[in-house]
């Protein structure tokens, strides 16, 4: 009778509120941190180098008259991004597991090692970002750093519990890329009415190239993807945790607060002067006549962030999609899954170190096999969230179906437009 009574005032079960209680003496900070994980995660993977670039030639380039595109994008991740959290809650099998279930095994593989292959290619761009971030403030070579950071990484996968290392890591170098861009953010003191004028919608002259690419980068369908294996990683590794859309929404909240400080300051020191940027790197350089070396330092801090965080994490989606869609699971305890994380890092390393660049050969390569994989994952995801014998009361809602299905076309519009870049112009 006590114990009924105990569990009809807590709502929980005798046992699930003592580790409510104890839960409770955490910093209620901590415990929300903790909570975010898997959108954390994937914020960080999205947001690598090559992304910070696109950002800060937007800003150097037109000012703060794309910031609008900022939140459009954000806008249809986050969409993406809950409905497939919501994958992962409502079922116990895979997301792969589950296109295998609906359209056969060639599907799965088709889009295990299309990511695979895409992963790798860009994974190169990461392992310099790591190298030049630290290099830059040195004036050390960029390869040693390339390769300390790189076996850093890899001995992450040593680790017991390696979703819960890559969590806290995840949280911790976000939290660094936070205060070095909102420190360099204060430094800058951008025009307030600029930033305003930003999120009236237009499109600049000759600008339409950067918007495509900014748009593809920010609306990662892939991370979205993935976004489910971390809700179910984390469901195993605490079975106490309850999914929440909110935990992904605050990740990918972040992801977009991160892209609109990196383009206002673009915007609000180079523009003015007329620099244009081709790295991530140069606009720490031009803050330092500015702001002396101090801001430069700064802004090399948020690129290292930016760079590991997407060096760890994007190898994590390559690994463990390829793992799964080969029928090895997508555990990340699993000595398959690891071992092909640490594959994508060694490949990425090796171009890195070879090249002292992303060749331009597999910059096509990645493009080619993301303009026809996108859409498809898109499509493959939206059809799994609408079925209701796999979602039950999880399935999208009608609100849900229409943006989604909106989502999509811009999706399938990115891809026509990057089919008449490569091979039509």
């Amino acid at each position: 009778m006590n114990t009924n009574t105990k569990e009809a005032q807590t709502g929980v079960k005798p046992a699930a509120a003592a580790d409510y209680q104890a839960e409770g003496f955490l910093p209620s900070a901590m415990r929300w941190l903790r909570s975010l994980g898997p959108g954390i995660i994937t914020a960080a993977l999205v947001f690598g180098p090559s992304k910070m670039t696109i950002t800060s030639k937007l800003g150097a380039e037109y000012g703060y008259a794309l910031l609008w595109i900022v939140a459009v994008a954000i806008f249809f991740m986050t969409i993406f991004t809950v409905m497939s959290a919501r994958i992962g809650e409502a079922t116990d099998q895979s997301l792969l597991s589950a296109i295998r279930q609906k359209w056969g095994k060639g599907a799965a593989i088709a889009i295990g090692l299309g990511v695979f292959f895409v992963t790798t290619s860009f994974q190169a761009g990461n392992s310099i970002g790591v190298g030049i971030s630290i290099a830059e403030a040195n004036g050390t070579s960029p390869i040693l750093w390339v390769i300390i950071f790189n076996v850093l990484g890899i001995a992450l996968l040593f680790f017991r519990a390696f979703y819960k290392v890559l969590e806290k890591l995840m949280i911790f170098l976000v939290g660094l890329m936070l205060f070095a861009f909102i420190t360099t953010l204060f430094l800058a003191k951008p025009d307030v009415a600029g930033i305003a004028g930003g999120f009236v919608p237009s499109v600049p002259t000759g600008s339409l190239g950067l918007v495509i690419a900014f748009t593809a980068s920010c609306f990662s369908i892939v991370g979205a993807f993935y976004q489910s294996y971390l809700v179910q990683e984390r469901k195993k590794n605490n079975p106490q945790a309850a999914g929440s859309r909110s935990d992904s929404i605050t990740g990918i909240i972040i992801l977009g607060v991160m892209s609109a400080i990196v383009l206002i300051c673009a915007a609000a020191v180079l523009n003015p002067q007329g620099i244009k940027v081709s790295s991530a790197s140069e606009m720490a350089k031009a803050l330092e006549p500015l702001f002396g070396h101090y801001a430069s330092t700064l802004f090399l801090t948020g690129l290292f962030g930016a760079s590991f965080s997407s060096l760890v994490g994007n190898a994590s989606v390559g690994g463990t999609l390829l793992g799964d869609a080969l029928g090895y699971g997508s555990s990340l305890n699993s000595k398959v899954v690891r071992l092909l994380i640490a594959l994508v890092m060694v490949v990425g390393a090796v171009i890195a170190i070879q090249f002292g660049k992303l060749p331009l050969e597999l910059i096509v390569f990645a493009q080619s096999v993301t303009i026809f994989l996108v859409p498809f994952i898109g499509i493959a995801m939206f059809a799994v969230a609408n079925d209701g014998k796999i979602m039950g009361p999880l399935k999208n809602s009608l609100t849900v179906k229409i943006f989604g299905a909106l989502g999509l076309v811009i999706l399938i519009g990115l891809a026509f437009s990057n089919v008449n870049e490569l091979f039509l112009k």
